[in-house]
C-alpha cells in the first residue's frame, strides 16, 4: 500500500469515528453527555428520606356543601343538606314526615307535588313530538275535548311505539301532565283555573305562591326543571307575536282570560324563568261590588261618580298589587255611554262595558329588529289626540308619556284617568315631575308643577293594608300653587280607631273618614245634577 493510500484510508477512519459520536451525542440522555465526553461525571447525590408527617385528621366536612337535587329529597336525606348553590342556595336543616322542609333560617317549605322521575323525563322528551309543529297547539283550548282526545290518539301511538310500559296509573299521570303542557299552562294549570287565587308568583321551577283572599302563601306546585318552566313561558308569548330569548330575556304578555303576565328568564332570572301572573275575575267589578268589600263607602261611591261624570281629570295612585287597575276600571265604569272613550296600556287590562271604546296596546318591535314595528305608551297617547276622544284612559304612567297625558288634560280632553305608582298623593306629584323629566323637553320644574296642578283635579290613594285587604285610603283635591309648591287637601283619609298621627292607617278595620274640608269642586257638581248632600263632607266616620 502506497503512502497516500494508507494516509485516505486513516482519514476515512477518523471522519466515520467523528459521525459515530455525533449520532451518539444526539441520542443520549443528559446523565451521559459525561461520559461521552470522556469527563467524569459528578456524583449523584444521596437522597435521604425524609420522615412522613402524620397527616392532621380530616375535619368532617358539612354536608351542606355539595347541591343536593330536591327531586331526590327525601325523609332519610342525610341533613343539614343544600340545595341550589351560589346567591341562590338554601341550606335544609329537617326533613319531615309529611315532606316539608325546615330552612335554617326556620322557614317551614310545604310539603312539593314532584312529577315521578320516569314520567318526568317522558313528559320532556314527548312534549314536542306530540304536535305536528311547535305552535300547533298554541290557540287551543283545555277545555276543547276534541283537541284533548287528538293528543291522546297521538300519545297512545308514541307510547306503542316506544315500546314503553306503563301502568295505569302512570299513564293517567303522563296524560294529565302533557294535555297541561301542550293546551293549558303546564305545572300552574291548576292555579290559572281556580279563580279564588288572584296572582300567581313562579319564582324559578321550584318555587311557586300563589295569592289566596289577599295573602300570599307558598304553594306545593313545581316544575319538573327549567326547561319545563321555560316551556310554558314560550306557551304564553307565542300566540301574541312576542319573542322570550337570549336577546329579550323580558316580556310583559296576558293570556287569553285578560290575565296580565310578566316574564323574565335567564341569564337575568338567576333562580330559573320567573312568572308574574295577575288575574282578573270574569266577572266584571262594579261599583256595588267595592262597597260589599268594603273598599269604600256607598257615599264616597256616590262622590266618585260625580267627580266622573263632571270630567275631573282623576289620578289613581297607589303602590303594585294595591289594587289601581281594579278602582280604574270602576271609575271608567260612571262615563256616559254617548262619550268616546280611548284607553292605551302597555297590556291590556281595562274591562270597560261601554259600547264606544276604542283600545290600544303599546306593541314590540318585530323580531329581529330593534324598533321597526315598536310602538310605546307615549307613542300611542300622541295618536289618541288625533282620534277625536271625549275620555283618555291611560292604563298606567310609567315614563315620558306623562308630560302627554297632563298637555292632554289641559288641552280640552277633561275627564281624563290613569294610574301611576306612588305612596301617598304626596308622592304622585313628585313621581308626575319625575316622569315628565324623562320625556326629554328638559323643562324648568317650576313649569312642569304648574301644569300638574292646572291638569289634575283629584287624587285618590288605593293600598294593600296588613290584612290582605285593598282600600281607597286618601281621596286628596288638587288646590294649585303657593308660590312653587304644589299644595293638597284630603277630602277623605281611611284610619282605623286607634290610629294617631298624619296619613292613612295601614291596619284593617277601619273606616274612611271625612276631613271637615269639602272640596272646591262642589259648584261643578251642580252643574252635572249632582247634589251631594253635605253629610259626606262633615268631620268623622258616616
Amino acid at each position: 500500500m502506497s503512502f497516500l493510500s494508507k494516509r485516505i484510508n486513516e482519514q476515512q477512519q477518523r471522519e466515520q469515528e467523528e459521525i459515530r459520536a455525533r449520532e451518539n451525542i444526539a441520542n443520549a440522555d443528559g446523565e451521559d453527555l459525561d461520559e461521552l465526553f470522556g469527563e467524569d461525571p459528578e456524583p449523584k447525590k444521596v437522597q435521604k428520606l425524609k420522615p412522613k408527617k402524620k397527616e392532621a385528621p380530616k375535619k368532617n366536612s358539612n354536608k351542606a356543601d355539595l347541591p343536593v337535587d330536591p327531586n331526590l329529597v327525601s325523609v332519610n336525606t342525610p341533613t343539614p343538606f343544600q340545595v341550589g348553590a351560589g346567591t341562590t342556595k338554601v341550606v335544609v336543616n329537617e326533613v319531615r314526615p309529611d315532606g316539608s322542609w325546615i330552612l335554617d333560617t326556620g322557614y317551614v317549605v310545604p310539603p312539593k307535588d314532584r312529577t315521578p322521575l320516569k314520567i318526568a323525563k317522558l313528559r320532556r322528551q314527548l312534549r314536542s313530538k306530540l304536535l305536528a309543529f311547535p305552535d300547533e297547539a298554541d290557540d287551543w283550548s283545555r277545555h276543547d275535548d276534541d283537541k284533548c282526545k287528538l293528543i291522546e290518539d297521538r300519545l297512545k301511538t308514541v307510547i306503542k311505539k316506544l315500546g314503553e310500559q306503563l301502568s295505569a296509573n302512570e299513564y293517567e299521570m303522563l296524560r294529565e301532565a302533557l294535555l297541561n303542557d301542550l293546551l293549558g299552562f303546564g305545572a300552574i294549570e291548576p292555579l290559572v283555573q281556580d279563580k279564588s287565587y288572584s296572582e300567581i308568583m313562579v319564582n324559578g321551577p321550584d318555587v311557586v305562591f300563589a295569592e289566596y283572599k289577599g295573602k300570599l302563601t307558598e304553594t306545593e306546585i313545581v316544575f319538573d326543571d327549567e326547561d319545563h318552566a321555560f316551556w310554558t313561558a314560550q306557551k304564553i308569548v307565542r300566540p301574541l307575536m312576542r319573542t322570550l330569548n337570549r336577546e329579550n330575556p323580558m316580556v310583559d304578555a296576558r293570556l287569553p282570560d285578560g290575565s296580565r303576565v310578566h316574564l323574565i328568564t335567564l341569564p337575568s332570572a338567576l333562580q330559573g324563568t320567573t312568572m308574574t301572573i295577575r288575574k282578573f275575575p270574569d266577572k266584571r267589578l262594579t261599583v256595588e261590588d267595592l262597597i260589599k268589600f268594603g273598599s269604600f263607602t256607598s257615599q264616597v261611591g256616590e262622590f266618585f261618580e260625580a267627580s266622573v261624570v263632571s270630567r275631573l281629570n282623576i289620578v289613581v295612585s297607589g303602590g303594585t298589587g294595591s289594587g289601581k287597575t281594579t278602582l280604574l276600571n270602576v271609575l271608567s265604569s260612571f262615563i256616559p255611554e254617548d262619550e268616546r272613550i280611548i284607553t292605551v296600556e302597555d297590556s291590556a287590562e281595562l274591562q270597560l262595558a261601554q259600547r264606544h271604546v276604542v283600545r290600544l296596546e303599546t306593541a314590540p318591535p318585530i323580531p329581529g329588529e330593534e324598533e321597526i314595528g315598536k310602538l310605546e305608551i307615549r307613542d300611542l297617547v300622541k295618536g289618541t289626540l288625533r282620534m277625536r276622544p271625549d275620555r283618555l284612559v291611560v292604563g298606567e304612567c310609567r315614563s315620558g308619556e306623562a308630560l302627554d297625558m297632563l298637555q292632554a288634560m289641559n288641552t280640552g280632553h277633561d275627564g281624563s284617568l290613569t294610574t301611576v305608582h306612588s305612596n301617598s298623593p304626596r308622592d304622585a306629584v313628585a313621581r308626575l315631575e319625575t316622569l315628565c323629566m324623562m320625556a326629554g323637553m328638559d323643562l324648568p320644574v317650576e313649569v312642569i308643577r304648574s301644569q300638574i296642578a292646572a291638569a289634575i283635579h283629584m287624587f285618590v290613594q288605593q293600598a294593600r293594608l296588613k290584612d290582605g285587604s285593598r282600600k281607597v285610603v286618601q281621596v286628596t283635591e288638587m288646590q294649585g300653587m303657593e308660590g312653587t309648591r304644589v299644595t293638597l287637601q284630603d277630602i277623605f283619609v281611611y284610619k282605623t280607631p286607634d290610629h294617631r298621627g298624619q296619613g292613612y292607617s295601614h291596619e284593617g278595620g277601619g273606616d274612611l273618614e271625612a276631613t271637615g274640608f269639602p272640596p272646591k269642586f262642589l259648584e261643578t257638581f251642580k252643574q252635572y245634577g249632582f247634589n251631594l248632600p253635605p253629610r259626606i263632607f262633615k268631620g268623622g266616620s258616616f
